[in-house]
This record gives C-alpha cells, sequence and structure tokens, in this order.
C-alpha cells in the first residue's frame, strides 16, 4: 500500500477525492494546514504529499520548505488556484514534482501519482514486454544478417535494449545475455568470411580503422572548419550511449559506427587512424615509427609523427596539435591552453581513462566490485565524465565553431570462457589474440591467419600465425591454467572479434550555442 498525505485548509470538500483514492488502494492521511503537516511527516513517511498552495497562517510554500528538510526525497505535487509565473518558479525551483490547478479531477490526481510513485514500475513492466514481443524479430534479424550495416542494426538494437533493461529481472537480463551472445557468434562468422576480402578492395568496404581521418577529419578542414578530434581509449557504444545523455543539450550529433581493424589493440588500430595506413605499411614505410610485439617501447609514443606521416602523405599544409590525458593534471593543462591550441586547424586529444579503468578492474578487487557487471562499468563511465576535465573539455567546445569528432580505437568485451593456447617464450601476452612461429590451439576455436600479409599485418617471422579469440573467449596457457582462468575470468579484454570491440563509435558534433 501507497502512504499519501493530502494538505488542504478545505479539505472537507476534497471527501470525493479521497474516497476514489482509498478504492485505488491509496492510504490517505489529512491535514488542514501547514503545521499539522509538518508534525504527520514527522511522525511518519509518505510516498507522496498533494499541498495546497493557498492556506490561511503558515503558506504552501513555507511548508513545502520545512517539508523538504524533513523528508527531502519525497515527491511533493503543489495544488493551487493561483496560475502566477512567480509562484510556480518559487515551487519549481524547490524542486516539486508536479504542479496541479484547481479545480483538480481523481483521474489528474490518479494520473499524477502513476507518474511520480509508480513510474519506474509502469516503465519496467512496458519494457519487459516490449522485449519479450520483440525478442523474436531480433532474432530473425541476427540470423538474417548479411552487411556491415545489418550488423550495425542489430547491434544497436541490442544495447537500445540493454539500456532500458539495466534494472529489469534476472531472468529477463540473461535472456538478453544469451541474445547478445548470439549475435557475437553471428558477427564473429560474419567477420572470419569477410575480412581478409575487405582489404583487398579499398574502395569498396565498410569505413575500417585507416579510413578516419579520410573520411571524417580532411572534409571539415578542406571546408576551412578547426576540428577536435577526441579519442577515448577502449570506448564502446553503450558507453558513448550514456555519455550522450550528458552532451544532449550541447551538441548536436552525427552519429556512426565503424570497424576497428584486427588486432583491436591500441598498438595496431590507434596507429592506424593516424597514419591512414594499416599496420604492415607503417612497419615498412616507417620502421622507426612501428614498435614491434616483443620490444619493451610503449606501443603508442610515436602518435604525433603519425599523424605528420598522413599530413604529408596527402600533401595537406594544416596544422595540428597533439596531446594525451592520462590524468586531471594534464587535462587541466589542456583547458588552459585552449585559446592557444584554436590556432591550429586540428587539435587532437588523447583520453586514457577507461584504458586505465579496464585494467584497474582487472587488478583490484576493489574497482571489480566496483564495476562488477556491464551496467555499473556504464555508469562509472557516466560519472567520470560528468566529473572530468573531459567533461569541461566537451562543454567549453560546445561554445565555440569548431567540429568535434569523437571516436576511438576499440572497444573491449566481457570475457568468461577460457581458450587453451601454447606458445613460446616470445609470443605476446594479450588474451585475444596471439601472434608466434610455434603456437599450438584448436582451430574451430579461433580465427586463424597462417599469411600475415594476407591481412596486411607484420610478419616477425616467415611462420608467423595471428590467431583472434572471439565472443567471450580469452587465451589461457596450460602452465598454472587454473589460476590463470579465475584471474582473468569477468575481466574487459580486447584484441579479439566481437560486435563490442569491432563495431566502435564515431560521432562528429557541433555545439547548438555557438
Amino acid at each position: 500500500m501507497n502512504y499519501l498525505l493530502w494538505i488542504d485548509d478545505e479539505i472537507e470538500l476534497l471527501r470525493g477525492h479521497l474516497l476514489f483514492l482509498e478504492k485505488k488502494g491509496y492510504h490517505v492521511t489529512t491535514a488542514t494546514n501547514g503545521h499539522d503537516a509538518i508534525e504527520r511527516c514527522q511522525e511518519q513517511s509518505f510516498d507522496l504529499i498533494l499541498l495546497d498552495e493557498n492556506m490561511p497562517g503558515l503558506s504552501g510554500l513555507e511548508t513545502l520548505q520545512r517539508i523538504k528538510s524533513i523528508a527531502p526525497s519525497v515527491p511533493v505535487v503543489m495544488v493551487t488556484k493561483s496560475e502566477e509565473e512567480n509562484i510556480m518558479e518559487q515551487a519549481i525551483g524547490q524542486q516539486i514534482a508536479d504542479y496541479l490547478i484547481k479545480p483538480v479531477n481523481p483521474i489528474q490526481i490518479l494520473s499524477t501519482l502513476k507518474k511520480n510513485i509508480h513510474q519506474r514500475e509502469i516503465v519496467a513492466e512496458v519494457q519487459q514486454t516490449a522485449y519479450q514481443q520483440d525478442f523474436g524479430k531480433l532474432s530473425m534479424q541476427i540470423d538474417d544478417c548479411r552487411t556491415v550495416d545489418d550488423w550495425k542494426e542489430v547491434y544497436r538494437r541490442l544495447i537500445s535494449w540493454e539500456l532500458q533493461l539495466s534494472e529489469s529481472d534476472a531472468s529477463l537480463k540473461e535472456m538478453l545475455a544469451m541474445q547478445k551472445q548470439e549475435a557475437n557468434r553471428g558477427f564473429s562468422r560474419f567477420v572470419q568470411r569477410n575480412y581478409l576480402s575487405w582489404l583487398e578492395k579499398s574502395d569498396d568496404r565498410p569505413m575500417l580503422s585507416p579510413d578516419i581521418f579520410k573520411t571524417t577529419i580532411f572534409p571539415p578542414l578542406n571546408d576551412g572548419q578547426k576540428v577536435f578530434l577526441i579519442v577515448i581509449d577502449i570506448f564502446r557504444y553503450d558507453q558513448w550511449c550514456v555519455i550522450r545523455d550528458e552532451l544532449a543539450d550541447l551538441f548536436t550529433f552525427d552519429e556512426n559506427l565503424y570497424l576497428s581493424i584486427l588486432p583491436t589493440a591500441t598498438q595496431y588500430a590507434r596507429n592506424a587512424i593516424f597514419s591512414g595506413l594499416m599496420p604492415n605499411l607503417i612497419a615498412k614505410m616507417f620502421p622507426d615509427l612501428w614498435v614491434d610485439e616483443d620490444s619493451e617501447e610503449g606501443k603508442n609514443l610515436n602518435e604525433a609523427p603519425l599523424i605528420k606521416t598522413q599530413f604529408d602523405r596527402y600533401r595537406r599544409r594544416n596544422t595540428f596539435s597533439y596531446h594525451k590525458v592520462n590524468d586531471s593534471q594534464a587535462g587541466e593543462r589542456l583547458l588552459h591552453e585552449l585559446p592557444n591550441l584554436m590556432q591550429h586547424d586540428l587539435n587532437v586529444v588523447v583520453v586514457n581513462f577507461i584504458d586505465m579503468l579496464s585494467h584497474a578492474r582487472t587488478e583490484s578487487r576493489m574497482v571489480r566490485e566496483l564495476a562488477n557487471n556491464e551496467a555499473a562499468y556504464r555508469s562509472i563511465t557516466r560519472s567520470w565524465f560528468r566529473h572530468s576535465v573531459v567533461g569541461e573539455l566537451f562543454r567549453t567546445l560546445a561554445q565555440t565553431d569548431c567540429r568535434v569528432v569523437l571516436t576511438t580505437d576499440h572497444g573491449s568485451i566481457r570475457c568468461s570462457s577460457p581458450i587453451r593456447v601454447v606458445g613460446d617464450k616470445n609470443t605476446n601476452t594479450n588474451l585475444r589474440y596471439k601472434l608466434g612461429k610455434n603456437l599450438a590451439y584448436n582451430a574451430k576455436e579461433v580465427f586463424e591467419i597462417k599469411d600475415p600479409l594476407r591481412a596486411q599485418l607484420p610478419a616477425p617471422n616467415l611462420s608467423t600465425t595471428y590467431i583472434f579469440a572471439t565472443g567471450g573467449d580469452f587465451f589461457a596457457y596450460p602452465n598454472n591454467y587454473n589460476y590463470y582462468v579465475s584471474y582473468y575470468r569477468d575481466t574487459f579484454q580486447h584484441g579479439g572479434i566481437s560486435l563490442e570491440e569491432m563495431l566502435i563509435p564515431l560521432v562528429t558534433m557541433q555545439g547548438k550555442r555557438r
């Protein structure tokens, strides 16, 4: 049962309304003045309070202020004869839940109760019914996917349902998780069938990492616009969806998804973005800028020089700056430099927070508890963005004429199923892809590339093979297998083939208030 408090100096005239609400299952306590109402609030808790604005003695607004100090989270609905704008503004400023003009009818009251008390359960029930009805259609759509655009649409629908059903019962979320696994199996088969052929026909393929500058950065530069390219490492589409809500009042969006190259790892995908080249060509044309897997050197230290190689190759005279934001101090320095950066045609900003969060979640039990599922992972991303200097950067850029491009190099997937693999001491450590000359594995469980040059990947040795995990799989060595599996199971990893890693956001935005 829900408990209501109705405060009105003419409460006797509302007996019909009270009887109506009692028949609907509400327990209504009444008060005829502000002092009695405050006393009632001190004695018991209510689910909602209906408050007359015009009462003798303590006014409705004064009563509202006192009630909010006692029970700040209880929704208060102001009921008044007055339509004066200043009274409405004062009431709204004190965070009323709703505003009704007398005379009110029972249906109006019931409507505001449903909106303010029962909205979550009503929405959840409607969404659950809608997903159950959509389940079969979505399964058929997964089976019918033939193109990258088909998979983009499926992925968008799955993420939309994941966001809507984040607070639903466990059985429904499990049903959606199984459907997402089904989609990932289909998507992995699709990539394995088509990936190499995409690389062979550069003019007729989906947008890949090396295409970003040519398709998205150069055109606005050609039009004389200044561009900010912001690359958030390991940034997934679902994380973009929650950040989008934070930016909706500031920007208009042109939202797209593109395909990360394989491996879906920084060394390969991000370097391909900045150079406009596939990894084997970077290693061949600019050997001093390519870092081999077995090198102790950082894999992303040459990003600014790689951008310059792409500008030189296309004979572009645009000026650019490059910045990496690894912590709040670097972000503060960037904000401080912003007026000076406006002289450049292009400013590139790489943000590493989500990469650090992913690693911290693997290594820290506390962080894993804080981000124990997909919804929590998104929530931390939203909270970080809202309160970080990166969020402030976007809010500042919204006031300028700059074109802002937000993207990433690859996403990540929550891994659950180990696959045994054996390699020598030179095999790389990534859990989602391996390369080496002496790999032992079950070929049916992986996507294998025995001719790296065909996949436009460097081949350190003549017999180098690349293998990629698909879906939620991850590679584990037989040595100390159980410890290794328990440590890495349920962590977010990248490097392989999945919707989450490969279909990633590419968003062009323009400030609304410029």
